[in-house]
């Protein structure tokens, strides 16, 4: 097992740690604490207790993963878990907090890109390739879905979900869901189109996105969806929208704005 750990850095005696993994200056890692092969803890960042993560993980400077939730009924004692998943990226001062239920779970998926100063709360669920910008802020229980860009300074109420493939504009405020495929944005937030870039970037295009297009112009009309052609897609759309919502749906703007 090949390791580079700098002598200034602690690592408890209960860590685990996996193979060619790199610890920088003043780092921190704590007793039952699981870290897997090929991850980089950069200088004076810090994994606390019940971290479990993946392999080919990058903590930059500063980051802190697991830290109490901030919650004041949260027993300190208690236990409880945040989970990482593989290849993900966390810039500097990016935090991440675990669960503030008794054997409850963070969780974070793999491949995503975490910005400088962005937070995920306790008892979040993050999907893959999923991208927060500098200083994205999400409450706890926040659900965000897979290959989801949230924008600089975005902030999400407790108890919201994101849904696939949103793209949500900078400095947006939202306190109630977002529809998958969508891009939002404006003050109060609303839909207003199809995140046509980013379903590109995915390789939704074609009849994909026709279908997408379809559903949209339905959504707005406050329409059944049955009458379209089924795709995965529309699967997973229909499956969102069946799933419980604490919050409510962010609304529309002007039908003009629809994406043909």
């Amino acid at each position: 097992m090949t390791q580079n750990i700098h002598p200034t850095a602690y690592i408890a005696d209960g860590a685990k740690l996996g193979a060619n993994i790199k610890v920088g200056p003043f780092a921190v890692i704590e007793n039952d604490v699981v870290i897997g092969d090929h991850c980089q803890i950069g200088a004076h960042a810090v994994v606390q207790r019940y971290v479990r993560m993946g392999e080919g993980n990058i903590l930059h400077p500063h980051v802190v993963l697991g830290d109490l939730p901030q919650d004041v009924s949260f027993d300190p004692d208690s236990v409880s878990w945040l989970e990482v998943g593989d290849r993900n990226t966390f810039r500097e001062g990016f935090t991440a907090h675990r669960s503030s239920k008794i054997d409850g779970v963070t969780c974070i998926g793999s491949d995503c890109y975490f910005m400088n100063n962005s937070h995920v709360a306790h008892d979040c669920s993050v999907g893959n390739k999923t991208i927060f910008a500098n200083n994205v802020a999400i409450g706890g229980h926040v659900e965000v879905g897979s290959n989801v860009f949230m924008g600089g300074g975005v902030v999400v109420h407790q108890f919201c979900r994101v849904g696939s493939y949103a793209i949500v504009q900078g400095t947006t405020g939202l306190n109630k869901d977002v529809i998958p495929f969508m891009l939002i944005g404006g003050r109060p937030a609303r839909h207003y189109r199809l995140n046509t870039v980013g379903l590109k970037r995915a390789g939704i295009t074609g009849s994909r996105y026709k279908i997408l297009s379809a559903a949209f112009r339905l959504l707005k009309k406050k329409a059944p969806l049955d009458e379209l052609e089924q795709s995965e897609d529309l699967d997973l759309l229909k499956a969102w929208l069946a799933a419980e919502s604490k919050r409510g749906i962010h609304g529309f703007i002007d039908v003009s704005k629809v994406d043909e």
